[in-house]
């Protein structure tokens, strides 16, 4: 063991990696996930120091981080501008870009995604428009640890089921897809620290999803359009993204304006044992959670 540690000790240092040109590390960096540079940062000072320069992690930043920073503490509220006078550095732009940037008073929420480098975004189910949402008859708001808002909206039974939203974000170029975050039956409920549930209720509570399709759009502002049908008819208990369709954003840093619906409005029965958590939009091909596609 002690020889081998002694061999690899004059091993590194024949190979001159302590005295590798931090112009050299750089060019290695630049070639590399934000993950990967900062692993390497602490092999050696040449790594060290070209993993906190400018122009390593200004690659890896969309080329839009100025607009996305403006959004940073409020910044967009006010002028847009509050970041450039405590961000110090684009590495420490970076890390904060990688934390959840909240808007629309907490409603919605941005992120860099670190392994693809690029935005994703979350919509709250109270920052969509939920037909019959304040009659306590038909919805209710509840308090969960399963959402990233703390909060989702659960059906208890409608006759017109309709879920709108409206998203107006300069992107970053790229393909990305917008899912409906949604779960079949009534969350579990917790007491002392232990989960509580009754299958049977759970499983009763659920009606009228077997009888039509969840219809799905997408459109967009410059003419992207996608439609697709779907049966609720998955295993209840667990959350699932609903695909609702793909958008391309253009090169040219353009806003996108997306108009994105779910509705099952056949009058003849009603629907309910639903919970709508939040609309997700992700790099085309990236996703956390089972995904669902509708034909």
């Amino acid at each position: 063991m002690g020889a081998g540690a002694s061999d690899l000790a004059v091993e590194e240092a024949s190979s001159g990696l302590g005295d590798m040109p931090e112009l050299c590390a750089a060019e290695v960096l630049l070639r590399l996930g934000a993950p990967d540079i900062c692993r390497l940062a602490g092999l050696n000072h040449a790594f060290r120091s070209a993993g906190a320069a400018d122009f390593v992690w200004e690659a890896k930043l969309p080329e839009n981080y100025r607009y996305l920073m403006g959004f940073v503490d409020g910044g967009e509220e006010k002028g847009g501008d509050q970041w450039q006078k405590s961000v110090v550095g684009k590495k420490e732009v970076y890390a904060r870009l990688a934390k959840a940037v909240r808007f629309d008073d907490g409603k919605r929420e941005f992120w860099l995604e670190k392994s693809t480098g690029m935005i994703c975004m979350a919509l709250s189910s109270k920052a969509l428009v939920i037909t019959g949402i304040d009659d306590r008859r038909y919805w209710a708001h509840m308090p969960t640890t399963e959402s990233r808002f703390h909060s989702v909206a659960y059906l208890q039974q409608i006759w017109w089921f309709e879920v709108v939203g409206e998203i107006d974000f300069r992107f970053p170029a790229g393909t990305y897809s917008l899912y409906f975050r949604l779960h079949l039956g009534k969350l579990a409920s917790k007491h002392s620290g232990r989960r509580v549930s009754s299958g049977a209720d759970k499983k009763d509570s659920i009606h009228g999803w077997d009888r039509k399709p969840v219809r799905f759009q997408l459109s967009t502002s410059d003419g992207q359009n996608a439609v697709s049908q779907r049966y609720l008819d998955d295993k209840p208990g667990s959350w699932a993204l609903y695909h609702a369709g793909d958008f391309v954003a253009s090169e040219h840093g353009r806003p996108v304006r997306l108009k994105f619906s779910m509705a099952q409005i056949d009058c003849t029965h009603t629907k309910g044992g639903l919970c709508v958590d939040s609309v997700l939009v992700y790099p085309k091909g990236f996703h956390t959670e089972k995904v669902v596609v509708g034909a």
